[in-house]
């Protein structure tokens, strides 16, 4: 393919991503996927390596990216199947992450043996854990919900009921579960059609260009790391505390860099947790995969080819590569936010010039439901923070950063849909850390509860600030308070009506020594 055939052919394969996460938004029932787009969709070839993906969440798609393979080969698929799965241990990320895997048939291909593959995941706000919004403060996988293997949900076309019964009887709410359910068939079934009608008008030579957009991808990934000096880097940050009393867990990384080709080496972060913190290597790989993407041009595809030149290593057992029955609620939103910045520390001794300050440092996670009989509602909310400033401009104020890309949930939204009410919304201000480049502020988020709820939150940089860089200052750590009472960083709580819940999420660190 010439260059612009193989510009053309990566751009069709990202508008199909894209419009099946058109089609998923505007047919789900739950605000978490309609208004906060805490969704994800892709594109994979026939042996599960990733071709193409929309700008969604890159916490699910590196984690997809990483396992898919796993999911796909092997199986005997037929035209209309789709396979449901959140199992963390079997390429999942946590369990209100579920994914819809979809085969793609053209004309000519042989029985069992698709193209293709279509695929989102998107975040159900109640899974059926043992809290609403299914984020608990957790010690096994059992308690955070249902657990779903790889199994078909749709075989040839035709919905598996039982299946989805099994699922949704389990929720809160399954009529919105059910609804959101159909969302991600219908999305899936949108790909398809236009993936298939892609396959074919290429007459066969789907594979080879395939294969020219991943050797472009590499060579793309490669001039771009290249820039990163040989040598052995270093860094090592901590998480805070995994809501079981332990506190300050290491995670540390060696990153070799040798011509272009990058090793990453997580020995010596510490052990799995009893909480809920600890992540599938598959998460892990997620938050790396991201770092290094920041350092590509944006023209770069996002296919398996540009992730070539990088390698990870972790310990099983350890924080960053748990072992079944781990509890990993937590480990998704939170740890593999913390890896991002062990990684960008590392980068900003190669490259100090190009890497910014720590950000907030946490998805700020707020989740809400209802405790009386027949009133059943759940909220689920990442609530964003500041951004770390860098040598060429601050932090952006009260954003979601690196592991997210989610939106706020509207406050029409909210006091539609639950019996909250927004009191405050707003700037957290001077939580940036001072520099020649100030670090971005956090947020201030307050609710008023009109009826009694159960509320978890998990966050972190409430004992740890953000790192700022270069003779910057720290940014403020985070803090939440209910009726002016001060709660630890993960915690449940009980409320009732009157009572007032503020979280305050931590603010960026600056870059430069202030003049």
């Amino acid at each position: 393919m010439n260059a612009i055939e193989l510009a053309l052919f990566a751009s069709r394969l990202e508008a199909v991503c894209d419009e099946m996460g058109a089609v998923l938004r505007n047919a789900a029932f739950s605000p978490n996927i309609r208004d906060r787009l805490d969704f994800s969709c892709a594109v994979f070839d026939a042996q599960g390596g990733l071709c193409a993906q929309a700008a969604h969440i890159p916490v699910h798609l590196g984690s997809m990216a990483y396992a898919m393979a796993d999911l796909v080969v092997g199986r005997d698929w037929a035209d209309g199947d789709m396979l449901i799965v959140n199992d963390p241990f079997l390429g999942g990320t946590h369990l209100p992450d579920v994914t819809l895997v979809a085969p793609v048939f053209a004309a000519g291909d042989r029985p069992g043996r698709p193209s293709a593959f279509v695929v989102n995941r998107a975040h159900h706000a109640d899974i059926g854990a043992s809290s609403p919004g299914s984020m608990p403060i957790s010690r096994t996988l059992s308690e955070e919900g249902v657990v779903i293997p790889p199994q078909l949900l749709v075989r040839a076309g035709m919905l598996d009921e039982r299946v989805l019964a099994e699922i949704v009887d389990q929720t809160r709410s399954p009529r919105d579960a059910r609804g959101d359910f159909f969302a991600q068939i219908s999305a899936n079934r949108a790909g398809r059609e236009r993936l298939r009608g892609l396959v074919q008008s290429m007459d066969r030579r789907f594979p080879a260009a395939l294969d020219a957009l991943n050797d472009y991808g590499e060579r793309v990934a490669r001039v771009a790391l290249s820039g990163l000096p040989d040598g052995l880097y270093q860094f090592e940050d901590w998480m805070d505390d995994d809501g079981q009393g332990n506190e300050a867990l290491r995670i540390r990384v060696a990153m070799t860099v040798a011509g272009g080709d990058i090793d990453l080496d997580f020995t010596g972060s510490a052990a799995q947790s009893a909480g809920n913190i600890n992540c599938p290597l598959a998460v892990a790989a997620a938050a790396v995969f991201y770092c290094f993407r920041c350092l590509m041009p944006t023209q770069t595809p996002a296919c398996a080819g540009t992730l070539r030149p990088i390698r990870l290593r972790a310990p099983a057992g350890s924080l960053i590569n748990a072992r079944r029955p781990a509890a990993v609620a937590a480990g998704n939103v939170e740890t593999s936010t913390r890896i991002v910045d062990v990684v960008l520390g590392a980068l900003a001794q190669a490259l100090p010039d190009r890497v910014p300050a720590a950000s907030h440092g946490s998805m700020n996670n707020l989740a809400m439901g209802s405790t009386c009989p027949g009133a059943t509602w759940d909220y689920y909310e990442t609530i964003g923070g500041g951004m770390g400033a860098g040598r060429d401009g601050g932090g952006l104020d009260g954003v979601q950063t690196h592991m997210t890309n989610t939106l706020n949930t509207p406050i029409e939204v909210i006091e539609s849909r639950y019996p909250v009410r927004v009191r405050r919304y707003g700037l957290r201000r001077g939580s940036g850390g001072a520099g020649q480049r100030r670090g971005g502020d956090g947020l201030v988020r307050e609710l008023e509860l009109l009826a009694p709820a159960q509320a978890t939150l998990i966050g972190e940089r409430r004992l740890r600030a953000p790192w700022g860089l270069a003779g910057g200052a720290n940014g403020l750590p985070g803090r939440q308070v209910v009726n002016g009472r001060a709660l630890p960083g993960k915690v449940a709580v009980t409320l009732e009506p009157g009572d007032r819940l503020s979280i305050e999420t931590p603010g960026g660190g600056g870059w430069g020594a202030p003049h």
